[in-house]
């Protein structure tokens, strides 16, 4: 029986984790292993859509990325130390067909996730091997994410794995001492990879739905493998909330000929309500905890979103309050221009910029990489409202040229073009 690529795919990236951890487990060897995965997952993706799914897609799996294994070790130079290393390597060359699959209770997921995100690899690392060792996509999807060649992530992801080598970094669950710090940089990872698929930072569309769907599912998956009454649920649970509820909103985020539709302007009949819901119920059974995290915060101010049937009664007020207060948790430049937005919508375009020459003042954002575009934008936004358009037109230009998605790019343009 033959099945459509879409399920084969997800089926993939969903074994892809089990199968990378069944090898790392039985050599040892992360770089190696993660290249026969690879391999496996391809020699799947060719096959199962014409002769179909086996019946045991993981050992199948397994085995493929096995023989694979044994193949790269063979072609090493240092194969015989790593033989002796892991004592398993020639029992594979004698037994090539071995089943060599895990107990089924056996989830690899969470440990993956730490080891990709490992606190001696850039964050940039981190995201690119996570994608690929535990989200399976390929370098040419990750090279493309991130706006670079398919031979420069190669190198990038080839750079990480020998950087996880040197720091002596071990398939293993993390210690007590470093266990939530590692928690919080695979939340980190999770959240650049969603935010880069829902605005890409380059090209001609505006989202990569391969990525939102990435980060939500791997964000299920870390989700599902904390207890309640875990510390670091709620954050987590935050997380999953704030993603659901922003991707709720994505089909109406652009029109029928692609360009972008801001959210006041959205029609909200097309927002997913089943996101919403699931959102939003997520978001509630953490709220009462004592302790609040930034994740939270966000997702309680996306809520507040998805909560109003049209823009005008949306509670800005409750917006800038949530704002303010995640504002103290994270004081970085796009949360600072977020609470100017809410800060105007709720008391005026005036007030809210007095509050953004008073953090430009304190905290350059107009200078900062981070938020020197949004700033103009905003500013531009807040300037029209008051009805100088000439400068407004002025600021949606320069916005213009500080982006490289182009869908923004048209967007801020015409925005100053019908200013003139």
């Amino acid at each position: 029986m033959t099945h459509p690529a879409g399920d084969v795919e997800h089926l993939l990236r969903t074994e892809a984790p089990q199968v990378l951890g069944a090898l790392v487990r039985r050599f040892g060897h992360f770089d190696i292993a993660e290249d026969a995965v690879q391999e496996a997952l391809f020699a799947a993706s060719r096959k199962w859509p014409t002769v179909g799914v086996p019946e045991n897609p993981r050992s199948w799996l397994i085995r493929i990325g096995y023989r694979r294994m044994v193949d790269l070790l063979r072609s090493d130079q240092a194969r015989r130390r790593r033989e002796q290393e892991t004592g398993m390597a020639e029992l594979a060359m004698h037994e090539p067909t071995r089943q060599a699959g895990l107990p089924p209770q056996t989830d690899d997921s969470l440990t993956l996730l730490l080891l990709c995100c490992h606190p001696t690899l850039s964050p940039t690392s981190q995201v690119a091997l996570t994608l690929r060792a535990v989200g399976g996509l390929t370098t040419a999807e990750i090279a493309h994410a991130h706006g670079t060649t398919e031979n420069t992530m190669g190198t990038r992801i080839s750079r990480a794995k020998q950087q996880l080598a040197r720091a002596g970094a071990r398939f293993t669950p993390p210690t007590e001492a470093d266990r939530d710090s590692r928690l919080t940089a695979v939340t980190q990872v999770l959240y650049l990879i969603f935010n880069e698929g829902y605005t890409t930072s380059s090209g001609d569309e505006l989202t990569r739905v391969d990525l939102t769907a990435e980060a939500i599912r791997l964000t299920r998956m870390l989700h599902a493998t904390l207890p309640s009454d875990d510390p670091m649920t709620p954050e987590v649970t935050g997380l999953l909330a704030l993603m659901l509820l922003t991707e709720s909103r994505r089909p109406a985020r652009t029109g029928g000929d692609g360009e972008l539709v801001p959210l006041e302007e959205q029609d909200r009949t097309q927002w997913n309500p089943g996101l919403i819901r699931e959102g939003t119920e997520l978001i509630d059974s953490v709220w009462h905890r004592r302790e609040t995290g930034p994740y939270q915060l966000q997702a309680a101010i996306a809520a507040v979103h998805a909560a109003a049937p049209s823009p005008e009664h949306t509670d800005w007020h409750q917006i800038a309050a949530l704002y303010l207060w995640l504002e103290r948790f994270t004081p970085t430049g796009p949360v600072r221009l977020g609470r100017v937005v809410a800060v105007a919508k709720a008391h005026g375009p005036a007030r809210g910029l007095a509050l953004l020459d008073d953090l430009n003042q304190h905290h350059r954002l107009d200078e900062d990489p981070l938020t020197r575009q949004r700033e103009r934008a905003v500013r531009a936004h807040l300037l029209q409202l008051t009805g100088n358009t000439a400068a407004a037109a002025e600021l949606y230009r320069e916005a213009a040229t500080l982006t490289d998605n182009q869908v923004e790019q048209r967007y801020l343009l015409n925005k100053a073009h019908n200013l003139d």
